[in-house]
């Protein structure tokens, strides 16, 4: 049977949206290629046309993830630093993105299982969160050195990530919400100059 120009691109871009969709909500172990390609209204088989393993679309499929707005800062390059960065932190830390794990960041859904991957699918992830971390450097506030910018910009993604994890844990609703106002405020706070002076600062051994 033959394809009009272009089929086999579409159908792997189909694969790649359900693939990262499920992949954030269900866990990828829980996902199962069969029922991938059942989602695709495809065989199974039918998958090593287009990726060699499960691994390889792994780290395709939750790269393609950070394309999606809630998992990515806006691309809107801007002269208001402040806002954007604050908008970013904002809208990351949203119930609505709370509770659509599915359409948000990949590093909050699945952290632990990526951690258990491959170097080859970690190094994919870990440069999409350079990028991440690159955009949240240049929109903090230009008195920072640059060092000061990069470890502000790690210290304000890591309370973003642990906020949004903390906030899907918990079964209490109000709690949570307050779980991501704190996260919004921690965040916040770390980037202004006030608060470099702790940044860096060596945690001592335990006694």
């Amino acid at each position: 049977m033959r394809y009009e120009k272009g089929h086999k691109e579409l159908t792997r871009k189909k694969i790649l949206e359900i693939a990262s969709r499920r992949f954030r909500k269900e866990g990828i172990n829980a996902v199962g290629l069969a029922s991938l390609m059942s989602d695709a209204g495809l065989t199974h088989g039918g998958f090593y046309n287009h990726f060699k393993s499960k691994e390889e679309l792994v780290a395709a499929a939750l790269a393609d993830s950070f394309q999606e707005p809630a998992g990515k800062p806006s691309e809107r390059a801007s002269t208001e630093k402040n806002g954007t960065l604050e908008r970013f932190v904002r809208t990351y830390l949203h119930p609505k993105h709370r509770d659509n794990p599915d359409k948000g960041c990949a590093i909050a859904a699945a952290s632990t299982e990526i951690a258990r991957h491959s170097e080859s699918t970690r190094k994919v992830i870990d440069e999409k969160i350079e990028k991440l971390l690159t955009y949240i450097g240049e929109n903090l506030p230009t008195d920072f050195t640059t060092e000061e910018k990069r470890q502000t910009a790690m210290n304000i993604f890591s309370v973003m990530v642990g906020a949004l994890q903390l906030s899907r844990i918990t079964l209490d609703r109000e709690k949570s919400d307050q779980i991501l106002q704190g996260g919004i405020a921690a965040a916040l706070a770390l980037a202004t100059k006030a608060d470099v002076k702790h940044i860096g600062r060596k945690i001592p051994a335990p006694a």
